[in-house]
């Protein structure tokens, strides 16, 4: 199906652009969201008298975006789950608590601009790509941790996931009076 974008689609094209796309994909995300409308004279000849409205307004999207994109940028979010000794996460984080704990901060994101191929499911720090606009995207860092405190140790840079080994010695040790003790007991 041939289309005229509306505005910038990445992997796609620039705003008043005719692409060949799937039918599927035309109807189910680009028709019902605003971002083409399908490729016939009539509305061919509609976009050209709207063309100039659609960039002031794609203009001004994007300046909103990059403000909140400069205050966005770089930011640490921190999300306490539960999870077990290994540091996998009994459930997973998605884009919808992303969004949350996002917004809970001040800032206005919806779950679809966060751009996550697969959920995270392991504590420790996460970099996220937050997509703001077609032409605006910015990084933040997500701190998965299973309490406050892991979360301040893993911003310092500690590992939470390191186990105490313990020396040698001592073990010998421990256990040589383990077995002293018990043999003292096995003599009475």
């Amino acid at each position: 199906m041939q289309v005229i974008l509306l505005e910038r689609v990445a992997k796609l094209g620039q705003m008043g652009e005719t692409v060949n796309v799937r039918d599927g994909y035309a109807r189910n995300f680009l028709l019902p969201r605003g971002k083409a409308l399908r490729a016939t004279k009539a509305n061919l000849q509609h976009f050209e008298t709207q063309r100039a409205q659609l960039e002031a307004r794609n203009l001004e999207r994007r300046r909103d975006a990059e403000k909140v994109g400069e205050a966005l940028n770089g930011k640490s979010f921190t999300i306490i789950r539960q999870a077990g000794d290994t540091g996998v996460l009994y459930g997973s984080v998605s884009p919808r608590d992303l969004a949350d704990t996002v917004t809970a901060e001040g800032f206005t994101v919806s779950r679809d601009q966060f751009v996550l191929n697969t959920p995270i499911k392991t504590i420790g720090l996460h970099t996220v790509p937050v997509s703001l606009h077609p032409e605006v995207e910015v990084q933040i860092t997500i701190n998965v941790a299973r309490s406050p405190e892991e979360a301040e140790r893993q911003a310092r840079g500690e590992s939470v996931l390191a186990r105490e080994e313990l020396d040698l010695d001592e073990l010998g040790l421990e256990v040589g009076a383990a077995l002293a003790e018990a043999g003292d007991r096995a003599e009475l």
